[in-house]
């Protein structure tokens, strides 16, 4: 892994964008090991091929640097315990505190028992007192990390901090293998029944709707809620959405909320492909993600916690999000209500016409029944 086969095109225009910045930032510190470099984003995104880049480079040029997983490092110290090892803990953690260059990958994929949150702080705090070099990645926001650390990772005199937004590098395909919407490309503005036979009010929200849809379209900033009955026609605005994007070259991914779960619940099988962190870490970050039917789901402790994950990560990272429910939003989970309810990161839309397939009823008729 170096600069030279690091990737740079063959991305949409955004995504190249963000890599070359990260690439640019990258070089430089390697050119010059001064205070600290925090690489940012999900998995695949080349976080960790720049970071070993930049240990590469500079141990062509002579400069000692020590590349390590933050889990790796983990067992590394717990083994030193065992009556086997020819190293003491004291002479493995005092190498680790005072490397010259030192290169954590995946800070937060560790198991965060109390013992693993005390060898990291000492070792973030030794090395933020002595002002060592140190590039540090992980796929975790800032504000998901022990505060602790993140005091020491978000001193501006400091650290340079830097979030890639691309999507995975290997082209592992689960979140796009996640998504449904191949089951909706009818779905699109053209197609969408305005419904001129409804009452005014009905139909002018509508109108408000699909108006709203397309501004969403065409630049895919902050969240967007359609509420109304089933068959009101949200869900083919949000497809609509999803299909618009997809055609403009954006990654979507489009799930009904009971079947996210079910697909996220799968992971835990043997036979299952994909991992539950690919999986999970697919959905979160996911560039636009659309929730068809929140609040259909089955209310157990786990699902609330998971959609909580997801829709707080992406309420966080202010990432473009659509969510379509039948449900008043007072009426489910406050911690998603209180996000969807910040007015400055959410438009809520209210369709008021009634299922499209009841008013159908009477033009067909039906049969009535015979009296005995």
């Amino acid at each position: 892994m170096t600069f030279e086969s690091f990737r740079l095109s063959g991305f949409l225009p955004h995504e190249e964008q963000t890599l070359k910045e990260a690439y640019r930032r990258s070089r430089e510190f390697a050119e010059n090991p001064q205070g600290w470099l925090i690489l940012l984003g999900g998995y695949g995104c080349g976080k960790t091929h720049l970071a070993a880049a930049i240990a590469n480079y500079c141990l062509q040029r002579g400069q000692p640097s020590l590349f390590i997983v933050v889990p790796d490092l983990l067992d590394h110290l717990r083994a030193t315990y065992s009556p086997q090892s020819t190293v003491s803990y004291d002479q493995r953690f005092e190498a680790i505190l005072t490397a010259p260059l030192l290169i954590l990958d995946d800070l937060g994929t560790q198991q965060t028992t109390p013992w693993a949150r005390e060898k990291l702080y000492q070792l973030f705090n030794y090395r933020y007192n002595a002002r060592l070099p140190t590039v540090i990645t992980s796929n975790r926001l800032l504000e998901e990390i022990d505060p602790r650390l993140r005091s020491r990772m978000t001193d501006p005199e400091l650290c340079q901090i830097y979030r890639i937004t691309t999507r995975d590098f290997r082209g592992s395909g689960h979140s796009d293998q996640l998504s449904s919407l191949h089951l909706y490309a009818d779905k699109t503005f053209e197609s969408f029944n305005r419904r001129p036979e409804l009452p005014k009010a009905e139909q002018q929200s509508l109108e408000n709707a699909l108006r709203d849809a397309q501004e969403f379209a065409r630049n895919p900033e902050y969240w967007l809620v359609f509420l109304g009955e089933h068959g009101c026609g949200k869900t083919h605005l949000a497809a609509a959405i999803a299909n618009n994007c997809m055609n403009n070259g954006q990654p979507v991914v489009f799930k009904e909320v009971p079947e996210l779960l079910d697909r996220l619940r799968a992971t835990y099988r043997p036979e299952s492909t994909a991992t539950y962190d690919q999986l999970f870490q697919g959905v979160k970050s996911s560039p636009l993600l659309i929730l068809d039917d929140l609040g259909t789901e089955s209310a157990t402790d786990w699902a609330r916690e998971k959609l909580y994950q997801i829709l707080n990560h992406r309420y966080a990272a202010k990432l473009p999000t659509v969510i379509t429910m039948r449900k008043a939003i007072e009426e489910t989970d406050p911690r998603l209500a209180s996000r969807m309810l910040d007015v400055s990161v959410c438009t809520i839309c209210a369709i008021l016409a009634p299922g499209y397939h009841s008013d159908q009823l009477p033009k067909r008729g039906r049969k009535k029944r015979k009296r005995k």
